[in-house]
């Protein structure tokens, strides 16, 4: 009986890989069902072998641990099925395409690779009354000035720091990248637009000090993931500055104003008052700043190529967002390419072996290289 409990529990956990979270504590466990599958299909096949030693409910136990680990599975295959399309997709959306070499963009084998750790150090970029701003560069592996990439971390801008999803800085510079992710003044203290003006801030430090940190003061990619997205996009589009060659959206709130209007659920997150902290007020009070903050809104015939990267079942931010900013940038002819992953969830890149987070990088990479080489 124990062996089909768990089995039962195991069955139902499974479908987080296929169905949208209903709560914030199953959003977290989504976040692991999905990109370590492999974890989950060996627990799920030890008690279902185990039925060769315990024989009640043996035959529904064999049964639900089956198909649970066929559901499991399902995450892999359907990252395979998005990588077919990957390259192409890259070189229809920039017609001067750089795609990674030797490297596809999901495997197998890639889920066992092992990550690299590259240190960085930690500087004040910017000075205020009573805040000082930080950010951790991580200088790149290769010799001579190189592009930089500007993180800026989500937490629903009240939140999280320069440390938040560290690998992928690591990983950038291994592959030829300066990294530099940065701390921004956060809500309720701090209200927009004040982190896009920390955006600038930095990348004025960082052209003061280009010639030892090694910076080609030419080539900035603005990088944002979730509240820290948002930011990245509104100072890629309000700038207008020369020296930004691009900008990366991992699952931003694109349309703040449609955002308001379509809360995510409560047991998830209580999105209208994160809103209201960050902005100011709610609709009613303030609508032409949600407007102000709102990237879509600035997107025009100068914007920047973009990236945007977004699961079908993030119950955080809604796809809806990056579909009404695809659009967008459609109509204004803008490079851009949009990476839908299916099954992926809020946070999916959380580990960079996963499907979602293989191909995630490898767009990436190849959306650095393109932008910048």
């Amino acid at each position: 009986m124990i062996r089909l409990i768990l089995l039962i529990i195991l069955f139902l956990l499974s479908l987080l890989a296929v169905f949208r979270a209903q709560a914030y504590y199953l959003w977290l466990m989504a976040v692991v069902v999905t990109e370590y599958p492999l974890i989950l299909v060996g627990l799920t096949a030890m008690l279902t072998l185990a039925g060769i030693w315990v024989v009640p409910y043996r035959l529904s136990g064999n049964i639900i641990g089956i198909v649970a680990m066929f559901i499991y599975l399902s995450p892999i295959v359907r990252a395979y099925v998005v990588a077919r399309n990957v390259n192409e997709d890259m070189k229809h959306a920039f017609t001067n395409a750089i795609l990674p070499v030797n490297i596809s963009p999901f495997s197998f084998m890639g889920l066992f690779k092992p990550g690299h750790t590259v240190s960085f150090k930690t500087v004040n970029y910017a000075q205020y009354p009573n805040k000082n701003l930080s950010l951790d560069y991580y200088m790149s592996q290769v010799v001579e000035k190189q592009p930089c990439v500007i993180v800026v971390h989500g937490g629903s801008w009240s939140s999280g720091d320069s440390q938040q999803l560290p690998e992928l800085n690591s990983s950038l510079a291994t592959k030829g990248f300066n990294v530099a992710a940065i701390n921004y003044r956060m809500a309720p203290k701090y209200q927009t637009p004040a982190p896009v003006e920390d955006v600038e801030n930095a990348i004025n430090y960082l052209c003061r000090h280009a010639d030892e940190l090694n910076i080609d003061t030419n080539k900035f990619v603005l990088l944002g993931r979730s509240a820290g997205a948002q930011i990245a996009l509104l100072a890629a589009y309000t700038l207008h500055d020369e020296r930004i060659k691009g900008v990366i959206d991992f699952y931003g709130p694109a349309d703040m104003v449609w955002g308001y209007s379509i809360p995510t659920s409560p047991l998830v997150m209580d999105s209208r008052k994160v809103m209201r902290d960050y902005i100011g007020g709610s609709y009613e009070q303030v609508p032409a700043k949600f407007a102000a903050c709102s990237p879509l809104e600035f997107v025009d015939k100068r914007s920047v190529p973009t990236l945007i990267i977004h699961g079908e079942n993030d119950v955080l931010v809604s796809p809806e967002h990056s579909r009404r900013l695809n659009l967008k940038l459609q109509q204004n002819g803008i490079p851009h390419y949009y990476l839908n992953l299916p099954w992926a969830v809020h946070g999916f890149d959380y580990n960079l072996n996963g499907p979602g987070g293989q191909l995630s990088t490898y767009t990436v990479e190849a959306f650095l290289y393109t932008v910048t080489k």
